[in-house]
């Protein structure tokens, strides 16, 4: 492919991540004030200046503008993790990994906290995010299971319990966030659960 075609090509991408992140933004402050619920795909578009049908190419659905791809930041833990357990015990490096969504939380603080509290205020969403952690158990427990001890079954069976208890931590640490109405102190907060929660017994 010529150098010609190649740059635009990577300008058109960065037109729609343009386009895709704006929407975002204007849909989570709608689904903030208004409620998940009660907005619409049409008052999206409308306040964006796009038609509904042009929403679509962006976004799969009106959950996707909040959780999107579970894997975004699933990868980058699970990233982190791996190399994390070369070094630490598993409670250790599954804080250690969560560490890519507290960077995120203390990046972009006022997103966050919107994005939190949309979701916690939604069924819909909360069964999402219940998805992205079942997506998320699937590239995490294995690398847990591999760093324990003891007979293959017993090792996935702990690895499944730990890793969703970590996963609890991240989930009760990001609505206290909200509570709070500070993302600022994500890492702390994270730390007091895990902290809390640590299982009484683990393999390392």
């Amino acid at each position: 492919m010529s150098e010609i075609k190649m740059a635009g090509r990577g300008l058109r991408q960065r037109t729609r991540d343009a386009v895709r992140q704006q929407i975002a933004e204007v849909a989570l402050v709608m689904f903030d004030e208004q409620g998940f619920d009660e907005t619409t795909v049409d008052q999206i578009a409308a306040a964006v200046d796009i038609s509904p049908r042009s929403f679509f190419r962006y976004f799969a659905s009106k959950e996707d503008v909040v959780l999107g791809d579970p894997m975004v930041y699933g990868e980058p833990v699970r990233q982190r993790l791996a190399k994390s357990l070369e070094s630490m015990p598993v409670w250790e490096a599954l804080r250690s990994a969560f560490e890519a969504i507290v960077e995120l939380s203390e990046s972009n603080p006022e997103w966050v906290l919107r994005a939190t509290r949309v979701m916690i205020s939604s069924p819909s969403l909360r069964a999402r995010n219940t998805e992205k952690h079942l997506a998320w158990m699937t590239v995490l427990v294995p690398l847990v299971a591999e760093a324990l001890t003891g007979p293959e079954a017993d090792r996935q069976y702990h690895a499944r319990a730990i890793t969703l208890c970590a996963l609890t931590c991240l989930d009760v640490s990001s609505a206290e966030l909200v509570q709070r109405e500070d993302a600022t102190a994500s890492g702390a907060l994270l730390d007091d659960a895990f902290r809390i929660l640590r299982p009484a017994a683990l393999v390392s």
